[in-house]
């Protein structure tokens, strides 16, 4: 059986996604001996290739927080609609108090994008799209409400699926 544990753990730490690290949290509980603290860790990632995963782990260290996240992250892989470098459509979604718009650009404009959507846009491999984060900065809603964004997103094959209708 740990032979099967480690090859694993072996296959996720070799693969071909990048990691990025968007915040650290410390939380302290107050106890009789002095302040226990613990961590959390969002941790976003992706092939730069339309996949893309978050994950959030939470820990006593922050090596152990960042690692469980990573995992999480990779179970949680989702695929995202590519149109060329950009996005197929506009798309406006909310997460709790934050608010997320992301618009397609023309080639070359570059991914205009700030704190957690740009890592997150950028680890799934859009190069052209604007972005704007509004309402709360919180980067764990930020990223759910992008993540959210991305889910909301669909492809023009899936639309003509949808409807019934051939190229």
């Amino acid at each position: 059986m740990a032979k099967r544990e480690e090859f694993k753990n072996d296959e996720v730490m070799n693969s071909e996604f990048d990691e990025n690290i968007i915040s650290i949290n410390r939380c302290s509980k107050v106890v009789k001996g002095g302040r226990n603290f613990s961590f959390g860790a969002l941790v976003v990632v992706g092939n730069r290739n339309g996949k893309i995963g978050y994950g959030y782990g939470k820990a006593n260290e922050v090596s152990d927080a960042i690692r469980k996240g990573g995992e999480i992250a990779r179970r949680n892989m989702m695929d995202i609609p590519l149109h060329g470098s950009t996005i197929p459509h506009e798309v406006e979604t909310r997460f709790g108090g934050a608010k997320i718009l992301l618009r397609p650009a023309s080639t070359g404009t570059g991914l205009i994008a700030g704190g957690a959507v740009r890592a997150i846009l950028d680890l799934a491999g859009v190069n052209d799209v604007l972005a704007k984060s509004l309402g709360s900065n919180n980067p764990v809603n930020v990223a759910k409400a992008t993540f959210r964004a991305i889910e909301a997103m669909s492809s023009r094959d899936q639309i003509m699926a949808k409807r019934g209708l051939s190229k």
